[in-house]
């Protein structure tokens, strides 16, 4: 895929691309990836007849780090829905997204239906999920890091040793045995960081996301942008090594999406579905995105 710079919310936003006609597919990668995590599927996608487009979020190099330091799902949503404008795409347009990507995804389905004709995010469920197991000591302690980032020190500590805690992080989230293949995914991450200004901005997203004064109180800006479920068919993908969804939850959320829509539990997977498990992830998301039969086909 090339990297290419567009004009995306008032900043310069860096993205991958494959494929140059065809429906917009967008992809957006979460913390602490980049557009890399796509690699096996975005030459799948352009082979079935999309354009691919998997841009740098915000403030992850070599995209502009914004001067306003907004870091905020809203603006989030709102460049998802800028790059849909941006590329000229239509009402066959899909968006696939994953952690950060997949929280964006479900705000941008949910703020402006009209322009994605299909959804699939993976590994960060609707948020009552999470709500459901809010008070289980074990999960709290596997999401350590959402309180670590709320600390200045992290600015400091996280880079350090070549970006040690990076690494310590994948490896506490990912599946059993899958260590090797996430190795290139966690490189593109470290370079993503690569200054002080965009530690912080990253760092931000659980910061300005997950405030201590509004988190979980109706106050809370981002339940509000997350509040509801999209009505166009949509897969949602989740590790089944990644404790925050169990076989009854993801049956609960599978019957609660829309008519053609489909909810899946990924056996010995943790939380890096496309880096852990591609041979398998990656034709599940070619299928769901070509079932109408409109392109021409999966290659």
């Amino acid at each position: 895929m090339t990297i290419t710079t567009q004009r995306i919310n008032g900043l310069d936003l860096a993205y991958l691309s494959e494929g140059e006609t065809g429906p917009l597919a967008l992809l957006l990668h979460g913390f602490p990836e980049t557009p890399h995590t796509f690699r096996r599927l975005a030459p799948r996608l352009a082979a079935a007849g999309y354009r691919v487009v998997a841009p740098f979020m915000r403030s992850f190099a070599p995209s502009e780090v914004p001067s306003d330091g907004d870091m905020t799902l809203p603006r989030l949503v709102e460049d998802a829905n800028a790059w849909h404008e941006a590329m000229g795409g239509d009402g066959d347009a899909v968006i696939v997204g994953h952690d950060w990507g997949g929280f964006t995804t479900w705000g941008a389905a949910l703020a402006a239906p009209e322009r994605w004709s299909k959804v699939v995010v993976l590994d960060v469920p609707p948020l009552e999920y999470y709500a459901r197991k809010g008070a289980d000591p074990a999960l709290i302690q596997k999401n350590n890091h959402f309180y670590f980032f709320q600390m200045a020190l992290a600015d400091h500590v996280v880079p350090v040793d070549d970006f040690a805690y990076l690494d310590a992080l994948w490896e506490h989230w990912i599946g059993s045995g899958s260590g090797e293949l996430i190795v290139p995914d966690r490189e593109a991450g470290k370079k993503a960081l690569s200054s002080p200004q965009r530690v912080t901005a990253a760092l931000d997203l659980y910061r300005q996301n997950f405030p201590a004064a509004t988190f979980g109180t109706p106050a809370w800006e981002m339940g509000a942008v997350l509040d509801g479920l999209p009505t166009q068919p949509t897969l949602y993908l989740h590790g089944g090594e990644d404790p925050v969804m169990d076989a009854d939850s993801i049956l609960d959320l599978r019957g609660r999406l829309p008519e053609g829509s489909d909810a899946v539990l990924l056996p010995g997977v943790g939380h890096f579905p496309l880096a852990e498990a591609p041979d398998e992830v990656v034709p599940r998301i070619a299928e769901f995105l070509t079932l109408d039969g409109t392109l021409r086909g999966v290659a």
